[in-house]
């Protein structure tokens, strides 16, 4: 029975989770056993470790705590979700995964990228997504989106300065360099349409090669 897990990575307000939602309704429709998730959160202990991570309240959180925390929701949300969800056949989406810990820790707080792939090795026991798709935007574009939409929860990593968020895309970018064949990248400044069809492209490829 075959299974993938395919995550979504990019800067705040790149659109992920309405790509998400859009695959989820397309993938369905045809059939397909597909779960979509995120991270952090995903699972009851992973979403109670979400609220402490993201509470814009805890402005004095170091960056190795953060990043450690990260690490527990994601251990917790694959042995309990995840992992389940890929031995009985389903594609996963996952919104985030490893590559945002990466940038995020590892290269805009300055932790090193090795470091944190370090702390999440241990956390994840060699299970890395199949597929990443990276929507890729102008920080200040995907910030403005932010404060345009009511519904979407202001947290404490959008609070942050341009400049980390700028660091945040250098970081990716680098994360893309270093796992070229398991990253792809697509245009999110596109319409939504186009960026939906670009992403339900790259995961029917690649379903349908392997």
């Amino acid at each position: 029975m075959d299974s993938f897990f395919i995550t979504l990575e990019g800067p705040e307000g790149a659109g992920k989770t309405t790509i998400i939602n859009m695959l989820i309704e397309y993938f369905s429709a045809s059939g397909k056993k597909i779960l979509a998730t995120r991270e952090p959160g995903g699972i009851h202990i992973a979403e109670k470790i979400r609220q402490i991570i993201l509470d814009p309240n805890h402005t004095e959180m170091d960056g190795k705590t953060e990043a450690l925390l990260y690490a527990a929701a994601r251990r917790q949300h694959l042995v309990e979700k995840v992992i389940p969800a890929l031995e009985k056949g389903y594609i996963v989406l996952c919104d985030r995964f490893i590559d945002s810990s990466l940038a995020y820790q590892g290269y805009a707080r300055g932790l090193g990228i090795d470091n944190v792939w370090k702390i999440n090795e241990f956390a994840i026991d060699g299970l890395m997504p199949n597929a990443t798709i990276y929507f890729d935007i102008d920080p200040k574009i995907g910030l403005e989106r932010i404060n345009k939409t009511d519904e979407r929860e202001i947290n404490r990593l959008d609070l942050e300065k341009l400049d980390f968020h700028e660091r945040v895309k250098e970081g990716y970018y680098q994360i893309i360099e270093k796992f070229p064949n398991r990253i792809y990248k697509v245009d999110a400044s596109q319409s939504l349409e186009q960026v939906f069809e670009d992403a339900k492209k790259i995961i029917i490829d690649y379903v349908e090669k392997k």
